[in-house]
């Protein structure tokens, strides 16, 4: 099996015991839902994708990266739905 050599890890243990790895996170030009947002945030969390690196791949900027980085940290996964972006933005 030919894998592809990389400089940081292939592989992420995140807290809920789920293993994360670059296969598992969305191709670029999908849909956001919260799910795949927190994805890619836990990614860059756990040191499995650079900041920059996914700002890139995703065609973030800097600021919709941040915003989804602190809703997260604050208050979880439901923050970075667009239903509840209201509801969370000034908590």
């Amino acid at each position: 099996m030919f894998l592809k050599k990389t400089t940081g890890p292939r592989t992420a243990m995140l807290p809920d015991g789920t293993i994360l790895t670059l296969a598992d996170l969305p191709p670029a030009g999908v849909r956001w839902v919260a799910r795949r947002k927190a994805m890619v945030v836990a990614a860059v969390q756990h040191g499995l994708l650079a900041r920059e690196d996914a700002i890139a791949r995703y065609d973030l900027s800097e600021e919709e990266f941040e915003a989804w980085t602190s809703a997260f940290a604050r208050h979880g996964s439901n923050a970075l739905k667009i239903t509840k972006l209201q509801k969370f933005r000034q908590l």
